[in-house]
């Protein structure tokens, strides 16, 4: 089964990444997923291929700009075309403005923020030669509240998820016609990530009383609208922010 798409994911080992490339793959994408977890980027990679797909594999650190210029070339060189760019790489940081360090901060700011600066920049090249393309980059809510209610919310990750935000309708301006560009902002999402006990304890508070669908978010749930973003024609869409939250109403 031969498309002709591929598609690039960061963070695309475990979680809501792996979630993505699989659906992804399931609408005929060949996926590029690049992580720092070798098991769990070859066990994705098994279940890319095992849907009838190519998988490419990058143990690479998403904050390198060089490294993300290697990856989008061996993924051109591998696969002939970008189509799709999901930054869905981050990292939690819940320490508060008295408590985090500077290099802390910078390297949240350079997980969450900066990786969608070198993976753009670095595949828009490639898409242009292809006629065009799609990125994605994965925001939270919390760039919209400055959560303060869970562990993953407080400050630097809220400024870096909303950093996501202004970048992508810069770039919608910058990049269009030919390159679309929107942000996800998730809610509380059900991972194997999001074990922790207090997560855990807030995620059933909010089903009770605070998100309006009664429910905490699944991986399938982001994952249907990366594939709506990726795969919808015509599309008529782009700069916009997405909240997928079932109506998280008590933030």
């Amino acid at each position: 089964m031969q498309s002709g798409r591929a598609a690039i994911v960061t963070g695309g080992a475990r979680g809501i990444g792996r979630g993505c490339a699989l659906a992804l793959a399931r609408r005929g994408f060949d996926l590029a997923l690049v992580d720092l977890l070798p098991a769990e980027l070859a066990r994705t990679a098994a279940e890319v291929e095992a849907l009838g797909r190519r998988a490419l594999v990058f143990e690479a650190d998403v904050a390198e700009f060089r490294r993300a210029e290697a990856v989008a070339a061996a993924v051109r060189d591998g696969f002939g075309r970008i189509d799709v760019l999901l930054n869905n790489a981050g990292r939690a940081q819940p320490k508060g403005i008295l408590d985090i360090t500077e290099e802390e901060f910078d390297r949240t700011i350079a997980i969450n923020l900066k990786s969608c600066f070198n993976y753009a920049r670095a595949v828009v090249p490639h898409m242009r030669a292809g006629g065009g393309g799609r990125i994605v980059s994965m925001s939270s809510l919390n760039a919209l509240s400055g959560g303060v209610t869970a562990a993953v919310s407080r400050f630097a990750y809220a400024a870096a998820k909303a950093g996501i935000l202004g970048m992508t309708r810069a770039l919608a301006k910058e990049l269009g016609p030919d390159i679309l560009v929107n942000a996800i902002c998730p809610g509380l999402i059900r991972t194997e990530l999001a074990k922790n006990p207090v997560i855990v304890e807030r995620g059933a508070e909010l089903a009770r009383n605070g998100i309006a669908l009664g429910r905490v978010g699944t991986v399938e749930d982001v994952a249907e609208l990366v594939c709506f973003l990726a795969t919808s024609e015509p599309c008529f869409i782009t700069g916009q922010e997405f909240v997928v939250d079932g109506f998280q109403y008590n933030v």
